[in-house]
């Protein structure tokens, strides 16, 4: 297994410092897979696509986690779904086409617990439509890491502590036209992962920054599948567009989880009481990817460990970094049989042809879901989330169902992995919502 996680302490880590960097480490970015490390391709024959684990990290990535159990139980597919209260986290700009005058949502997702049994994401959000055209929402996201004990160098107990995390949204969302609407969300973020505790000499902090969400939806309710009436949705959303974070005076800033997601969703009413929608989402982070760096152990070690042999500098700003995340991967270095990295004669590695485009490609995850409604009072949902095995290697299944009764509604969902003793199996979310300006008259088994 392989743990990715933030450089934001000292070389020297306290017991209690392991343990904040384990679990920041598994949020949510986690490995699970057999390829080496940037330089483990000892024998990979010149020409051969050497799987070297790549993966992106970001500061607080407990943004990027699924807050509701609808688009959970569908693989992470969200973007273009029928808008409802938690429209909030994956396109707000579907707030203004609500039928529902005002919504409220709150969900809970016990987090991790295969490894750690007090980790949790809390989510609440809320809607209101100012008019047919506009409606503004609010949420608020919470992440606690759990309990940790603070020790020194001896193991003698400094302080207890609870690490969280928050983030409080608002949003508004207006209709450009019948078909589209736009919406723009801002955020305020708050990591608190130490609490203030001295590590290494220097003074920690809790990491804040302000970040904004963009996003667009458009929706054609006017098409036919056959003899059956469809609705077509297309949504995108840039989300956490703000500024770098530290957790220290001295150490280096993060980027946030910049992600653009964009996504379709296809919506087929097979009759009066039953309905199938189909949704896919790609996600990809716009931060840069991690470039490969000279090796001490390499033939053609230049002296110097910053010196980049392949990719870019990632010590960019916010606007270099979203713009370069798209041609910015170093792609796949040749190596000799021996498994060392061929030069230029600028010592810059030699690359495989094509190699820098595959990466880019492997850095979009991919959500595909599957919604069923039963007289807009019974769901059943599922899907299937793929990340590919160098960028995290996240891949799972997922299934739930929702319950209505006029304007309450229940939802669950399960999350199966495809890899065994993943962290991540057996996750439970439980959201609970209330919809008013609920009609009986309402004969659209896709508004939830």
């Amino acid at each position: 297994m392989t743990i990715y996680h933030l450089t934001i302490f000292a070389p020297r880590k306290t017991n209690c410092m392991k343990k904040i960097l384990f679990t920041l480490a598994i949020i949510p970015m986690l490995a699970f897979n057999s390829f080496g490390q940037d330089g483990d391709c000892a024998g990979v024959i010149s020409g051969q696509d050497c799987l070297e684990s790549n993966a992106i990290t970001t500061a607080v990535p407990f943004l990027l986690i699924a807050p509701d159990t609808r688009s959970a139980a569908m693989g992470d597919a969200g973007v273009a779904l029928s808008p409802d209260a938690n429209a909030q986290h994956w396109n707000a700009s579907k707030l203004a086409f609500s039928e529902d005058e005002m919504g409220v949502s709150v969900s809970y997702s016990p987090w991790l617990r295969q490894l750690v049994d007090d980790m949790s994401l809390s989510y609440l959000s809320w809607f209101m439509k100012l008019n047919k055209s506009s409606a503004i929402g609010a949420s608020l996201r919470y992440f606690t890491l759990g309990d940790i004990i603070f020790t020194d160098n001896n193991g003698n107990t400094i302080r207890p502590f609870r690490p969280n995390e928050f983030a409080i949204d608002v949003s508004y969302s207006f209709k450009l036209s019948e078909r589209f609407s736009g919406g723009i969300t801002a955020r305020w973020i708050n990591s608190n992962l130490t609490g203030g505790v001295n590590v290494g000499g220097a003074d920690s902090k809790a990491a804040n920054a302000f970040a904004v969400d963009l996003s667009g939806y458009y929706v054609n309710d006017d098409m036919s599948l056959g003899d059956k009436d469809a609705e077509f949705a297309f949504g995108f959303n840039i989300s956490n567009i703000g500024n770098k974070v530290s957790y220290t005076n001295t150490a280096q800033r993060d980027f946030l989880p910049i992600n653009l997601r964009l996504g379709v969703a296809y919506t087929i009413e097979l009759d009066q009481f039953n309905s199938i929608t189909l949704a896919y989402d790609a996600n990809k982070l716009l931060v840069p990817t991690p470039p490969i760096y000279d090796s001490p152990g390499d033939p053609g070690y230049t002296g110097d460990p910053n010196f980049i042999v392949a990719g870019q500098d990632p010590d960019v700003g916010v606007a270099a970094g979203m713009f370069g995340s798209f041609a910015d991967a170093p792609g796949i270095p040749i190596r000799d049989d021996g498994g060392t990295i061929q030069r230029n004669p600028d010592n810059t590695a030699q690359i495989e042809n094509g190699s820098v485009l595959r990466e880019e490609l492997r850095e979009i995850n991919h959500s595909i879901g599957l919604e069923y409604w039963y007289d807009n009072q019974l769901a059943v949902r599922g899907g299937y989330f793929y990340e590919h095995p160098t960028k995290g290697n996240r891949q799972y299944f997922s299934m739930g169902i929702g319950a209505r009764w006029k304007m309450l509604g229940l939802d669950i969902s399960y999350l199966i992995p495809t890899e065994q003793r993943n962290p991540l199996a057996n996750t439970l979310r439980f959201g609970l919502s209330l919809d008013f300006g609920y009609s009986a008259s309402d004969d659209s088994p896709n508004q939830n």
